[in-house]
């Protein structure tokens, strides 16, 4: 007899559920469906049995959601490190909740690179690859990657593998050209995340901004990520201001990219000099791979679909410098 367990990922509720496509579903901000495919053993894989075909017959109705919360010093952005379960305070529309769980282990990540090689990036092409590479150099052995890559469309271009050498090969050959669809990118690589083996998932935006060849609304993709379980990280390539001749969609890129990345808990980093683009990518593992994680069973135990929202309080601080927590600020409880 098999159990399942309502997990709030924080962001989405994470019950068997049907395979729906949000790029089948346009009209329906709730149509991008995520679950978690559950890992294959070894004696599994090699009997030809696979669990993915069974079916739950037993539902144990226990809630507990998990919170990321990366933690910086304020002035400097510098990650803080060390921090005990008594530092934290949480609450869920602004009800106290007990922190039951608590941790701040690198666990194995499930990665989306999202990767612009419209016409735009020409020059930039370069840095952006030095910049994935740098990011892969931070991985673990059970961490898996995949990328999209997008410019007129998205493409799959590489699925899940644990093979970083992958996606640094396709990305070689990669040329620019072509318009910006940055926004059916992230919605493609979200749905591809569905297929994750890991709890922890994330995705790695690397653009120059703006979009202007999307069949997606902001609307939509928006409210995909608000609700997924899947931290956002982008790292936007932008000219400076002054320069002419920007489009008004390249003048909307880092509002864009920044907003989608605070919906998740996760973090923007704009690039003027194309040099830092390979550091910052770093930053950016580094970060994914230390943060704290605190659990807690809502005592708001309704099954009603309805949006939650969470915040995280520092606490017993009083010696370091003023710090910062970064987390998703809320999740959408299970709807039955």
């Amino acid at each position: 007899m098999r159990s399942v367990w309502t997990i709030a990922l924080l962001g989405i509720s994470l019950l068997p559920l049907t395979a729906d496509d949000p790029l089948e579903k346009r009209a329906d901000p709730q149509a991008p469906a995520v679950s978690i495919q559950t890992r294959i053993r070894p004696s599994q894989a090699a009997s030809g049995e696979s669990i993915l075909d069974r079916r739950a017959d037993l539902r144990v109705d226990t809630t507990l959601v998990l919170v990321p919360v990366a933690v910086t010093i304020a002035a400097t952005g510098k990650l803080l490190t060390g921090l005990e379960k008594d530092n934290f305070e949480l609450t869920e529309d602004k009800a106290a909740q007990e922190i039951v769980t608590f941790g701040s282990e690198d666990v194995p990540l499930s990665v989306g690179v999202v990767f612009d090689c419209s016409g735009s990036m020409g020059n930039k092409l370069e840095r952006s690859r030095q910049a994935v590479a740098q990011f892969l150099r931070t991985a673990n052995p059970e961490d898996e990657f995949l990328l999209v890559q997008f410019n007129d469309r998205p493409e799959l271009s590489v699925p899940f593998t644990s093979h970083t050498e992958d996606i640094q090969s396709h990305l070689t050959w990669l040329q620019s050209k072509g318009r910006t669809a940055l926004l059916d990118g992230v919605a493609m690589a979200m749905n591809e995340m569905k297929k994750a083996h890991n709890g922890r998932k994330a995705l790695l935006i690397i653009s120059d901004g703006g979009d202007n060849s999307s069949r997606f609304t902001e609307s939509e993709v928006r409210n995909w990520v608000r609700e997924g379980d899947v931290q956002i990280y982008s790292i936007g390539i932008f000219e400076p201001l002054g320069v002419r001749g920007r489009t008004p969609e390249e003048l909307g890129g880092p509002g864009l990219l920044s907003d989608l990345a605070e919906q998740t808990g996760g973090r923007h980093f704009p690039v003027e000099n194309l040099a830092d683009l390979p550091d910052t990518a770093a930053k950016i593992g580094l970060e994914l791979r230390n943060q704290y994680v605190l659990g807690y069973n809502p005592k708001n135990a309704a099954h009603d679909g309805k949006y939650r929202k969470v915040e995280v309080k520092l606490v017993k601080v009083k010696d370091l410098p003023p710090l910062r927590a970064r987390y998703r600020p809320g999740y959408v409880a299970p709807s039955q």
